[in-house]
């Protein structure tokens, strides 16, 4: 595959310092009829401090210089909480493509996505462009009586952004992509898992944790040597040859005695600080292993909530993993001789979180309702609405959350789903994925309606 071209945004170089106008060295005094004059002293740098200069300075990637360690930080915890509400939504059309499960940026107007229609693509945020991408096929076929695939649930980049994890065209299957070409570089089809891979995490650059619904949790090492060459292999037709790997280590995850059957992993996060793994499954636990050459389970917790427990994330600022479930946000601090569990409702009408990131101190939780929510940790409350009553003075909040609503997007009006669902008019979207690109303070959002039985997608870029 050729490589894909990143958009080449125009940046201009910081103007240079200019030169202090005195020096200290005695030969620089002024010297007059009366002597030496004491030497001036230099000019302090002017230094801007304003939203729009800090803004400008992450734009045109300005380091260096002094700087105000704790201004800054001050500054951009503002510039995150402000943020949300200057946002805009432009919807992007996907044509028939069904659920947008998984998004991740490529660069500053590329994202790649996933579908539960097993669809791989690229799209130019700007131009509106997709580019398929081809899936791996596993060396050996599936079973003639295999289950249907239920998609590609699970895009991570590893840390240097050199290699990209996903599913195969069997969704029990790891994928490894190189970067920024996406051509294929291996395939996790040995002795690895035997149901849906849901969620994938990178451990480091080369070694990536997936977590499947057949209740494991793999990692998988890949051979330095391998993706440092520059150049993919193709047969005597042109099609790309691949890698066929194994796991380093299959791990299960410990089972509840209530319910046994559903110890399905499905979602992971790492926190590359601590070198700890978390995981959840639907049977409402959260297991910890510490994760260092292998996986060594530290605990379990049953969860206050455990019903739809589909998505989970984790900072290291601090130290919190949180996990969505059908009505709330559960926040597990479990650092060494502390163990706490809050949580906060969503209030979303029972239709569940379904996506959740973390940046700075603030929260963004996509909801099952088609609805962004922004909840500060610091404050322990969401962000609210704010109101102008008077020309003269700021505005005020209303004590209502603030929320974004994303668009309508594609819905299939086939007949046996308009009988089955009836009037489809103002269903709303799932939100199960977005991510941000903060140097351009732009954020992608895609989806595609909750019930299972019917078919559309959303998409849509907030800026």
């Amino acid at each position: 595959m050729a490589p894909l071209q990143p958009g080449n945004r125009k940046r201009e170089a910081p103007a240079p310092q200019e030169a202090a106008a005195g020096s200290s060295s005695p030969r620089s005094a002024a010297v007059d009829a009366d002597g030496p004059q004491p030497p001036k002293k230099p000019r302090r740098m002017v230094v801007q401090r304003s939203l729009v200069n800090y803004l400008k300075g992450r734009e045109v990637g300005a380091r260096g210089g002094a700087g105000f360690p704790g201004f800054d930080s001050e500054l951009r915890g503002f510039a995150v909480r402000k943020l949300p509400e200057l946002l805009r939504e432009r919807e992007l059309p996907l044509g028939t493509v069904d659920k947008v499960f998984a998004s991740q940026w490529l660069s500053a107007r590329q994202v790649v996505c996933g579908t539960k229609c097993n669809t791989l693509f690229v799209m130019d945020v700007q131009s509106g462009h997709i580019t398929r991408i081809p899936l791996m096929r596993d060396r050996r076929p599936p079973p003639a009586r295999a289950q249907p695939g239920c998609g590609i649930h699970a895009i991570q980049l590893n840390p240097s952004k050199t290699l990209l994890a996903t599913g195969g065209e069997n969704p029990n299957s790891l994928a490894i992509y190189r970067l920024p070409t996406l051509d294929p570089l291996c395939l996790g089809d040995r002795h690895g898992h035997k149901d849906w891979i849901f969620s994938l995490a990178w451990m480091s650059d080369t070694v990536v944790a997936s977590g499947s619904r057949d209740g494991s949790v793999g990692i998988w090492k890949i051979d330095p040597d391998v993706f440092r060459s520059t150049s993919a292999c193709y047969n005597d037709a042109g099609i790309p040859v691949y890698a066929h790997i194994r796991p380093a280590e299959v791990e299960d995850v410990p089972r509840a005695g209530t319910n046994p059957g559903n110890c399905k992993v499905r979602a992971l996060a790492f926190s590359a600080r601590r070198q700890e793994l978390g995981a959840v499954t639907l049977d409402g636990y959260f297991h910890l292993w510490k994760a260092r050459n292998t996986l060594s389970r530290m605990l379990s917790i049953r969860l206050p909530y455990c019903r739809e427990n589909v998505c989970l994330t984790y900072c290291d600022d601090v130290s919190l993993y949180a996990v969505g479930s059908q009505s709330h946000v559960s926040f597990l601090d479990l650092r060494q001789g502390h163990q706490s569990v809050r949580h906060l409702c969503s209030r979303e009408g029972g239709t569940g979180v379904r996506s959740l990131s973390f940046y700075e101190h603030i929260i963004t939780v996509g909801t099952g309702h088609g609805s962004l929510l922004f909840y500060d940790i610091r404050a322990q409350k969401f962000l609210e609405e704010k109101i102008l009553v008077s020309p003269y003075s700021s505005p005020q909040p209303t004590g209502r959350r603030f929320r974004l609503i994303c668009g309508r997007g594609w819905l299939s009006q086939d007949d046996v789903q308009m009988n089955y669902f009836g009037p489809l008019g103002e269903l709303p979207n799932a939100l199960y994925t977005h991510c941000y690109n903060w140097p351009e303070m732009k954020l992608f959002v895609a989806g595609g309606p909750l019930p299972s039985g019917l078919r559309g997608n959303y998409a849509g870029l907030w800026s």
